[in-house]
């Protein structure tokens, strides 16, 4: 039985590891092409060959997501490799928790370049790379923190907060062309990507405040991004859908 996504070149930024690689491995087994850009070119080489190997298909480039150039040229190497991009999920950022005081400028360019600009990046790689003839797909990343104040993460919610209202803005300008524009809000999803900045015992602590009473998965992610992307959700543009365990319902 064919997959949901049977030979659909899809590009995912930031896929080198955590979520982009779950969602990776994911539509991969549904079918997908998956082109895998990630700055750290290993790390992105490693994936694609791990999707090979289990039967599937995929691509790797090493590029700075949060440059225009390299993005733009990373999606054009993927089309030319698998053909016209029906999708591109903008996952790439930098995560950083301090104080408002402790930012600094060097902090805050590189998290903007790797989390928001390349968003913009990703969305004009698509679009000068994409099938024509048949519906697009953009899926970003927001967050909870883009509807709830948490502290010490005023850059990181910044940004979020912009993807999240870009969403609702791209949904309406590339509807006529018949993309469709969603995010997803992973909640609390113990990743590689988050091992540095949030210890066994605080993801312990989270889920008790979670109303699920438990922590996310990858594989939970990985399936709300690939209703998105699917046919099943076709009428669905400009959507925020929380994969979250209801803490942004609960407050």
């Amino acid at each position: 039985m064919a997959g949901r996504f049977e030979k659909q070149p899809i590009l995912i930024s930031g896929a080198g590891r955590g979520l982009g690689e779950g969602i990776a491995k994911h539509l991969a087994s549904e079918g997908a092409i998956i082109g895998i850009v990630d700055i750290k070119g290993q790390s992105a080489m490693e994936v694609a060959e791990a999707i090979n190997d289990a039967g599937g298909c995929a691509y790797s480039y090493g590029a700075d997501c949060g440059s225009r150039a390299a993005f733009m040229e990373a999606a054009q190497d993927f089309a030319s490799d698998a053909g016209p991009l029906r999708a591109v999920i903008n996952n790439a950022s930098v995560l950083v928790y301090e104080p408002i005081e402790a930012v600094t400028e060097e902090t805050l360019d590189t998290m903007l370049s790797a989390g928001l600009k390349s968003v913009f990046w990703g969305v004009q790689a698509f679009l000068a790379s994409r099938d024509e003839d048949a519906p697009g797909n953009i899926l970003n990343y927001s967050s909870p923190v883009a509807y709830r104040g948490r502290p010490n993460t005023g850059a990181y919610t910044t940004i979020k907060a912009g993807i999240a209202g870009l969403t609702k803005v791209l949904a309406g300008e590339l509807g006529p062309r018949g993309i469709r524009v969603n995010a997803i809000a992973p909640g609390s999803v113990p990743t590689p990507a988050t091992e540095g900045f949030v210890t066994p015992e605080q993801y312990e602590q989270r889920a008790k405040n979670i109303p699920l009473r438990r922590n996310g998965t990858v594989e939970d992610v990985a399936q709300a991004a690939a209703f998105l992307l699917s046919d099943e959700a076709s009428f669905i543009n400009g959507a925020m859908l929380a994969v979250d365990g209801g803490i942004i319902a609960a407050g």
